[in-house]
């Protein structure tokens, strides 16, 4: 997430968008999970397999909403006057987090990782960027550790990877440890050892801010959105023991 790049905060009260559009409600029938069964076995969790988002996530639910596409599958959409922070209840230490996403022009999110409920997870937490960062919004001062992939204000991702705006993207956030990769599209854009990052650069930050996060062992996983419409699908977890 670009901080100070979007609009203010909202809250999407979904009461009734018609079939296939779910959020806080009891399904019409029961849902099925979408893992796929090599997954199921290595002992993922679908995370998008509820009846409502207060199932297993927290905070901004209201801001996002499930919609069960024909064509597409289930879905979590991030609506353009809604985004949040949307956590998941449970925490994690170690874990593989999986998910696909798609674009619209120039949208600006983030997944928290080993965050806390309270505060901006950027800093608190951890956040890899999600960012349309080829967009002309963004051009002449986007700075390297902001685009997406990143871990924001720490690790530069590599760039040249990412499906244009409509295209579903597939990532992989795994963590272990001190050790961070990021997995775009079949290519790793990040694969780095937080103490070895801070000792390369005299113990601080590449953005000069103080990052407390970096020393956390667990905390939610979520997504950070504030005003920008885009979409997930897929979204599955598994915890590393």
């Amino acid at each position: 997430m670009i901080r100070g790049a979007g609009k203010a905060l909202g809250w999407v009260v979904v009461a009734a968008l018609g079939a296939g559009v779910l959020h806080g409600v009891a399904a019409e029938r029961p849902v099925k999970s979408q893992l796929d069964p090599q997954e199921a076995k290595e002992g993922f969790v679908d995370l998008l397999a509820v009846e409502s988002l207060d199932e297993l996530w927290q905070g901004a639910t209201r801001g996002y909403i499930l919609v069960d596409d024909a064509k597409e599958g289930r879905k979590l959409v991030c609506k353009k006057t809604g985004g949040g922070k949307l956590l998941t209840k449970k925490e994690y230490s170690d874990f593989v987090f999986r998910f696909e996403f798609k674009l619209t022009p120039g949208a600006n999110n983030g997944v928290g990782i080993r965050t806390p409920p309270q505060g901006d997870p950027a800093y608190v937490g951890m956040e890899i960027q999600i960012l349309d960062d080829g967009h002309e919004r963004y051009q002449g001062w986007l700075k390297d550790y902001q685009v997406h992939g990143s871990i924001y204000g720490v690790v530069p991702a590599k760039r040249g990877f990412l499906k244009p705006a409509g295209e579903w993207n597939a990532e992989e956030i795994y963590v272990q440890g001190r050790h961070v990769k990021v997995t775009l599209n079949g290519t790793v854009i990040v694969d780095a050892n937080l103490d070895e990052v801070l000792a390369k650069h005299g113990g601080k930050t590449i953005d000069g801010q103080d990052h407390p996060g970096l020393k956390r062992d667990k905390g939610h996983i979520g997504f950070l959105g504030h005003g920008d419409e885009l979409e997930f699908r897929n979204v599955r977890v598994k915890e590393l023991r």
